[in-house]
């Protein structure tokens, strides 16, 4: 076990999940904060002086929006505008850009922007040496003030410096994701009191389901326009900018309403977690959609969300024989253009 891991009192088990051995009562702990370890998430580091040129061509983001405060989603895309991942993207310093993404997608995005990284005299770097912590609670806000010095910026921002940085993420309860030197952790959970709770990164990832953001696994990998993550409802897309490696596909996708899946909000009754990728089914046995990621929500039931048919009256669905409800999404299905989402948080 990683001495980071250790300074959460966490334990590996899975690759992309960390538990701790005696989590807190959730709701008790959420009403103050309580911090994870955020393994499944990985940085992948574009550097060199034509940095900004090469992810301009290569992603769905306007590149110099990410200027240091505002922190977009982006995507990148096959030349038929499927997701080979998504991500937020960090401007660290001028020739310096930061992407966090899933883990398990960093090796497939490198090798991918390295075709084209030799001709703007870039650089790709995956960060094993960086940790990416999560803040969640009531009491963020003032944590983040005390212990970083800095408030806790708007959603999709960032704050702090080239060595440790904070991202604000949206869900109902406030957010920052740290990422920070492995060697800083031990410190950063100390400075942060013993009243901050250890919790597995599982909490981060129920809050990603609620908050209706999808991050793309190698599961899914090159099979799902942005649109189906919804990903230009949270500003992941910008229509505003020039041309990019799928981008004629995303956009005749959006103009002409032609997108026929969908991200939704789900709960199943139970503990039993689906696999990614499980097939839901409406009630005549016909494909629906399938899962896309799932967590238990700590009241015995499992919040998931899903790619669903966008045709009308599905009626009632199910998964792997278990019915699934439908909740609803914490934000409105419409285009959602990072230009206005930088001004008007500026």
């Amino acid at each position: 076990m990683s001495d980071w891991i250790t300074a959460l009192d966490g334990r590996y088990v899975s690759d992309e999940r960390v538990a701790v051995a005696c989590p807190p009562p959730l709701q008790e702990a959420m009403s103050k904060a309580v911090i994870a370890p955020l393994v499944h998430l990985g940085v992948l580091d574009v550097l060199g002086p034509g940095a900004a040129k090469l992810l301009q061509g290569q992603t769905s983001a306007q590149v110099d929006l990410a200027d240091g405060e505002f922190a977009p989603l982006t995507a990148f895309c096959s030349a038929k505008g499927r997701m080979l991942a998504n991500a937020q993207l960090m401007q660290i310093s001028p020739d310096r850009y930061r992407l966090i993404l899933h883990r398990g997608l960093l090796e497939a995005l490198r090798d991918h922007l390295k075709k084209f990284a030799p001709f703007y005299k870039s650089e790709l770097a995956i960060r094993d040496d960086l940790a990416i912590l999560g803040l969640i609670g009531e009491r963020v806000p003032a944590l983040v003030a005390n212990r970083f010095d800095v408030p806790l910026p708007a959603a999709w921002h960032q704050a702090g410096d080239e060595e440790v940085q904070l991202l604000a993420h949206p869900g109902p309860q406030p957010r920052a994701l740290v990422c920070l030197p492995q060697e800083r952790v031990q410190a950063t959970v100390d400075g942060l009191g013993e009243e901050t709770a250890r919790v597995g990164n599982a909490v981060w990832c129920l809050h990603d389901i609620q908050a209706g953001l999808a991050w793309l696994t190698p599961t899914h990998q090159d099979a799902l326009l942005p649109q189906m993550i919804n990903w230009e409802a949270l500003g992941g897309v910008s229509f505003k900018k020039g041309c990019y490696t799928g981008q004629e596909v995303v956009a005749r996708a959006h103009f002409r309403g032609q997108v026929k899946k969908r991200l939704a909000r789900a709960r199943l009754t139970g503990e039993h977690l689906p696999p990614l990728g499980s097939a839901i089914v409406d009630e005549s046995g016909k494909s629906a959609g399938e899962a896309i990621a799932s967590e238990h929500d700590g009241c015995g039931n499992v919040e998931l969300l899903a790619v669903l048919t966008t045709r009308d009256n599905i009626g009632p669905l199910s998964i792997e024989g278990q019915p699934l409800t439908l909740l609803p999404l914490p934000y409105p299905i419409e285009r959602l253009d990072p230009e206005s989402l930088a001004k008007a948080s500026a």
